[in-house]
């Protein structure tokens, strides 16, 4: 008897020491890493559907647009830039199973939300229905709380939240009148955890995870109305190229969070969580992963994350606090204000000045170009 019951123990705890190992080498939650391993295919599930894509000009979304090309479905690509829709449109008729009659390029500014039921009827028009809306449009930013300009965060909440708010609200009742389909939101492990640097986007995926957790429970009535948010670490991706303050997002999150996952891993993982009806999933590779798992169960996490997470954030940046504000606040000046701003704000950092010059991000320099700071040269 006793022999037995040592065979069992040792058989669970043999199981259990591969399941930690298989989880410090995953890069998703345990319910998803359950759906890839014996859930339902994406090839099962998604051909023939109508998917609308936003942000779909570059990064995960035109990954999401290439992947679901080659499953056969109807594609709505919507953006901002026209010329990187049609750019991504040539590559889904390239490499998918997809003709030209799949595709339509709608180009649609999220922050423009009195377009948002235009568009929601072109695509009605177009297709007849649309069985899943992907809300993967964004944009970043990077600053402390107390140097980022107000009409920062409005517009972050504008565009990431209101925005995508506003879209889902103009197909969800197409999608109650058929009594089924599926809103995916692309929203972040920042919709999770307190990333320091990031307040207004942080704040923006907040309310995103709240909203999305609120819709879900009034579909009730409607269980064939599926809400999926998707929460991924850093991917390799062109949002940086939006942000605010480019140049210290990016600095931070390379060399602060985890290491970044190949956009295509990313978005098969997406795909497979929307094959099997998943309301929220977690993907990012380790520590990113476990970190999540840290701050959602773990006592006194608050304190243990910000420490952890705050040293390397200033080990990684390498530069005076004083000149990091400084760089930061001249940045949102850059990206939101006129010249008259910029050179306002220029007069309060006299010494810093040459040190706030040397660390502006592309995007920034050729504003402040434009604006007459001749001494800022562009990246080379």
């Amino acid at each position: 008897m006793m022999s037995g019951e040592l065979w069992l123990w040792a058989l669970c705890a043999l199981l259990l020491a591969l399941w930690l190992l298989n989880f410090l080498r995953t890069d998703s939650d345990l319910t998803l890493l359950w759906a890839e391993w014996l859930g339902r295919r994406p090839e099962q599930v998604l051909t023939g559907k109508v998917v609308w894509v936003t942000g779909a000009s570059s990064g995960i979304g035109e990954e999401l647009a290439l992947q679901l090309s080659k499953l056969g479905v109807s594609l709505v690509l919507s953006a901002r830039r026209a010329q990187e829709l049609e750019r991504v449109k040539r590559r889904c008729l390239e490499n998918g199973n997809v003709k030209e009659k799949d595709i339509l390029v709608l180009p649609l500014d999220l922050a423009d939300r009195s377009s948002h039921d235009m568009a929601t009827r072109t695509v009605l028009q177009e297709f007849g229905r649309i069985d899943i809306l992907i809300n993967n449009g964004g944009k970043a930013q990077g600053s402390f709380v107390v140097d980022t300009n107000m009409d920062v965060f409005k517009e972050i909440l504008e565009v990431n939240y209101l925005g995508t708010v506003s879209l889902t609200k103009c197909v969800l009742p197409h999608l109650m009148k058929r009594k089924q389909g599926k809103i995916v939101v692309m929203n972040s492990i920042a919709g999770i955890l307190p990333i320091p640097l990031c307040s207004a986007y942080v704040a923006s995926k907040h309310a995103l995870r709240g909203f999305l957790n609120t819709l879900q429970s009034e579909l009730y009535n409607y269980p064939d109305i599926k809400v999926s948010t998707i929460c991924p670490g850093p991917v390799h991706s062109n949002i940086y190229k939006n942000s605010f303050t480019s140049v210290v997002t990016k600095t931070a999150e390379d060399n602060v969070l985890v290491s970044k996952m190949e956009t295509s891993r990313c978005v098969r993982l997406v795909l497979i969580s929307m094959a099997n009806d998943l309301n929220e999933v977690w993907i990012a590779k380790q520590p990113g992963l476990f970190g999540l798992y840290l701050w959602q169960y773990v006592p006194l996490r608050d304190r243990l994350f910000s420490r952890m997470t705050w040293k390397k954030i200033t080990k990684a940046l390498d530069i005076d606090m004083g000149g990091l504000g400084s760089i930061l606040e001249l940045s949102d000046r850059a990206a939101l204000g006129g010249k008259d701003s910029v050179q306002e704000e220029a007069r309060y950092f006299g010494s810093e000045l040459d040190l706030v010059l040397k660390d502006l991000g592309s995007n920034t320099r050729s504003k402040l170009r434009s604006y007459g700071f001749k001494q800022v040269a562009p990246l080379t």
